[in-house]
Parts: C-alpha cells; sequence; structure tokens
C-alpha cells in the first residue's frame, strides 16, 4: 500500500511543475486523496460490501469533488490534476500512466446493466478539461483528448481528438505540432488549427476551388483572344457575364477558417 502510494506522490512530482514537496501532494492535493479512497472503496465493492463500496465512493465525492464509482479500474500513477467535477462511470476502465484534468467525464450511453458502458483509457492517455468520452471503447496508449472534446468512437493508440464529435488526429500530426509547439515555448495537448483535419478538408476545398476559378478565367481569356475581329473563326462568342476576372476570395475563407 505504502509503495502505490510513494508511487503516486511521485508521479504528480514529475507532471505538475506546481508541486513542490511530497508532503504538499499528500496534504493538499485532491487527486489523491481521491485514489486512494477510490482504492478503499473499489475494495469493499469486489468483496461484496456494494453499500459500503458506495457511501466511501460518496464521501470522497464530498469531500474532493471527484466522483468514481467505487466499481470503476484504476491502474498505477494515475495522476487526477486539479479534477474537480470529474466523473468516473462503473465499468470505466484508467490505465497506469494517464493524466485528467477537470470537468472530465468518462460516461456511458446504454443504460443495460452488467454491459460494458463506460471507456477504457491505455496507458498514458492524457484527457484534457472539460473532456466527454462517451461509450464502451477503447482509448489507446499514449493517446490524448483535447480539452473540451466529445469523443464517441475508439481513438488509436499515440493518436489525438479534437473537436465535438472529436476527430481523430493520427500521431504523425502529433509529431508535428509539438515541433511547432516547441518553438512557441508551450505544449498544450490540444491541437493547433492547422493540424485540424476538419480546418485542412475546408481550406483543400477552398484552394480547390480557387484554382478552378483562375483555370476559367483562363479559358475564357483564350476564348475572347479566339473571338477578335482580328482572329480567324466565329466573333462575339464570348458571353456577356463570362468571368474573365477572378473574384474569389480564397485568402478571406482561409481566415475564417482558420490558418
Amino acid at each position: 500500500m505504502f509503495s502505490r502510494l510513494r508511487s503516486d506522490i511521485q508521479c504528480i512530482l514529475e507532471r505538475d511543475p506546481a508541486a513542490r514537496t511530497r508532503w504538499e501532494v499528500l496534504t493538499c492535493y485532491p487527486g489523491v486523496h481521491a485514489v486512494i479512497l477510490h482504492r478503499w472503496a473499489h475494495a469493499c465493492w469486489t468483496h461484496g460490501f456494494k453499500w459500503l463500496g458506495r457511501f466511501i465512493s460518496h464521501l470522497a465525492r464530498w469531500l474532493t469533488g471527484i466522483e468514481i464509482h467505487p466499481g470503476a479500474k484504476i491502474g498505477e500513477r494515475v495522476f487526477f490534476d486539479h479534477a474537480m467535477g470529474v466523473v468516473v462511470g462503473e465499468t470505466a476502465e484508467i490505465g497506469d500512466g494517464c493524466t485528467i484534468y477537470q470537468g472530465v467525464t468518462l460516461g456511458g450511453t446504454a443504460l443495460y446493466k452488467g454491459t460494458k458502458r463506460h471507456p477504457t483509457l491505455g496507458k498514458n492517455v492524457v484527457v484534457g478539461a472539460g473532456a466527454q468520452v462517451l461509450g464502451g471503447f477503447t482509448v489507446g496508449d499514449g493517446a490524448k483528448i483535447g480539452s473540451n472534446a466529445v469523443v464517441v468512437k475508439p481513438v488509436p493508440a499515440g493518436a489525438t481528438a479534437v473537436g465535438n464529435p472529436a476527430r481523430v488526429i493520427q500521431a504523425g500530426a502529433d509529431v508535428k505540432r509539438e515541433q511547432v509547439a516547441s518553438q512557441m515555448g508551450f505544449s498544450a495537448y490540444g491541437v493547433t488549427q492547422n493540424d485540424d483535419p476538419l480546418s485542412q478538408a475546408l481550406r483543400g476545398l477552398i484552394d480547390n476551388a480557387s484554382g478552378q476559378e483562375h483555370q476559367i478565367a483562363l479559358l475564357w481569356q483564350a476564348i475572347e483572344k479566339l473571338s477578335h475581329p482580328k482572329s480567324p473563326g466565329p466573333q462575339d462568342c464570348v458571353p456577356k457575364d463570362a468571368a474573365l476576372q477572378e473574384n474569389f476570395e480564397a485568402d478571406k475563407l482561409n481566415q475564417l477558417v482558420g490558418k
């Protein structure tokens, strides 16, 4: 028990720059208190003392602001950072080394008893503030869930999920994001808009439409030259409403989407 407690305290000292001493972490961090009380509640739950387990989890919620069902499974070195308003459902599983911020819900979408209703987090998963992970699926090892994301489908290992509903960004984009973030001096576990797949798709459509506008304008200009009185062939074949100049404001649209 004491070795697990030392491991829990050490992981917080490693991940939270605001943590100064082990005594401070042990006495002033509600995430540690919630984990300790959950272990007691889970032990009662698994040994058939269901009411006592629920009562301990209720006390833990009152003391820490973190609600963890006694039936949930939590691994080693799990860090609930700030974590006010976190809710962890009965069949949820949290792997070793996970970090969960405030306002997170590991909830379910089904109402059938005895089924896997809540998500499973792999090892070293980071769940940003306000994120909602809903359903009995798996979030792979090393995945990141951005703040306020609503995740309703599996997330591959090493990927990042952002948005509502969440869109999955593969690990390759994460590497690029971290490189950009390191240049800025700050690396959040969300994503920049350059990595947002929806924004990328919209910018691709805008660039494509801009290219088509350019090509159409070139065609009308060529037709105008061919219809010139000095040119051989039929005359006046350019309609009055032909767009001989480009009017597509791609830059302005890209600014609205976000660069």
